[in-house]
Order: C-alpha cells, then structure tokens, then sequence
C-alpha cells in the first residue's frame, strides 16, 4: 500500500509538474504572442513615422528649392529695376539740361530761323528751294513706270 501511495504522491507529483510545465508553457507563449503584437505594433509605429518624416522631409526640401529660385528671379528682377532706374534719371537730367537750355533766348531765336523759318527784326529772310533734285528724281520714276511705252514714243504728255 506504501507503494501505491507512495506511485499515487509520485503520479499526482507529476501532474502537478506537468499541470506547472503547462501553465509555464501557456504563459510563455501567450508572453511570446504578447511580444510579437507589441513588436508588430512597434514596427507599424515605426515605419510610420519613418513615413511622415520622409514626407516632411520632401516637403522643406521642396520648399527650400522653390525658396531658392524665387531669390534668384527677385535678384534678376532687382538688377533690371536699378538698370532701368540708373537710365531713367540719365534721361531726367538730359532733360532738365535741354530745358535750360531751350528756355534761354538764344536757343529760343535759333530754333524760330531754322525750323520755323523765321527772321529777326532787321534781317531779311531768304528761302532757295532746290527744285531741280525733285525733277529729276520725278523724271527718274517716271521713266521707270512708263517703261516700254515711254520708248516707243507712245505716252502721254
């Protein structure tokens, strides 16, 4: 009897060991599946935020690009603006120089005799025409167009 007792501690000794060795194993594999979740889950964060971080990545590079090329249009646009300003204010004191000097008397006189062909108080006013290049020129077209009738001795006079 000591020996079915002692079969039936040792039996019940083992299920005890194997019920623990199971209860071990089921908790080492539900803390394995529990580890694989969180390491999934830890991955899919990751990479993740390895994607949005690319993206803002992308986006101050092309930021900084299109920063880059609006500089260098604003530096282009800048050098014309101060060429064209440095050839404004040339032509502003031309200007102010030719109206000093168009509003004084003797450029005044000048301008009247030569363009408006005008005479001054005591002098008399001469004009030459100069009428001969005119006919000749108009002879020269005139032959031109008449052409072979002109040489017949057939036109019109």
């Amino acid at each position: 009897m000591t020996k079915e007792i002692d079969n039936n501690k040792f039996g019940l000794k083992k299920t005890k060991k194997s019920k623990n060795l199971l209860k071990n194993k089921k908790t080492t594999s539900l803390k394995n599946k529990a580890n694989k979740k969180t390491q999934k889950s830890t991955n899919v964060y990751y990479s993740f935020l390895t994607i949005v971080l690319l993206i803002f990545l992308c986006q101050v590079v092309f930021s900084a690009i299109l920063n880059i090329t609006k500089n260098i249009s604003y530096q282009t646009k800048i050098a014309t603006i101060k060429k064209s300003k440095t050839d404004a204010e040339n032509q502003n004191n031309k200007l102010k120089r030719e109206l000093k000097y168009f509003s004084t008397s003797e450029s005044l006189e000048a301008i009247a005799r030569n363009n408006l062909k005008m005479a001054g108080n005591d002098e008399v006013l001469i004009i030459i025409n100069e009428i001969k290049k005119q006919n000749t020129e108009d002879n020269n077209t005139n032959k031109k167009k008449k052409g072979l009738l002109y040489k017949l001795g057939k036109h019109d006079k």
